[in-house]
């Protein structure tokens, strides 16, 4: 029995729900869909990432941030980013809206990232516990080594955490101003 293609809330411009369609479909045609990027940080302020496994059918064998998914159709981003945590990486911890954004980016075999990104930020000291058929590898980084490490070797990150590393930096920074 073949598995179902999960589906994808397509939205506008400002996020607002326009229906649904199956999720490589999507990536297919570029259409602007609904998205979700979790970053995880320990007690001395290391980022988490994950490797993608090489079966994915975009961005396979590349280093990201600890996870990044899409909610599924009538499900909530903050539900959906802590599902896919789980399922992904074991974890369980509180996370909290950090911004959203929109990005669009074709991708080498065809298809195209265009998604309306909502990014959280969670805390988390130890070791996660992945699923093997989504993480091939994850490890604790430092921001100065992962800046060094991504301006020498671009080409070893997914392009939406290329993009969203200083954004979320500030964001971070700014979060622990005014707490």
């Amino acid at each position: 029995m073949k598995q179902e293609e999960p589906k994808v809330t397509i939205v506008d411009s400002s996020g607002l729900p326009l229906g649904e369609c199956d999720k490589l479909e999507a990536h297919r045609t570029g259409t602007l869909h609904s998205a979700i990027s979790v970053f995880i940080f320990d007690r001395d302020g290391r980022w988490l990432l994950q490797k993608r496994t090489a079966h994915k059918y975009h961005s396979p064998s590349l280093w990201s941030n600890a996870c990044c998914s899409h909610p599924a159709p009538d499900e909530a981003p903050a539900t959906a980013a802590e599902r896919r945590l789980e399922q992904e990486l074991g974890i369980t911890c509180s996370l909290h809206p950090a911004f959203m954004f929109t990005y669009r980016h074709e991708m080498p075999n065809g298809l195209t990232e265009n998604e309306y990104d909502h990014v959280f930020f969670g805390d988390f000291n130890g070791a996660p516990a992945p699923d093997p058929t989504e993480v091939e590898d994850w490890k604790w980084v430092a921001l100065h080594e992962l800046q060094c490490n991504v301006e020498q070797h671009p080409e070893q990150y997914t392009y939406w955490f290329r993009e969203l590393i200083e954004r979320v930096k500030r964001r971070k920074q700014n979060r622990h101003k005014s707490d």
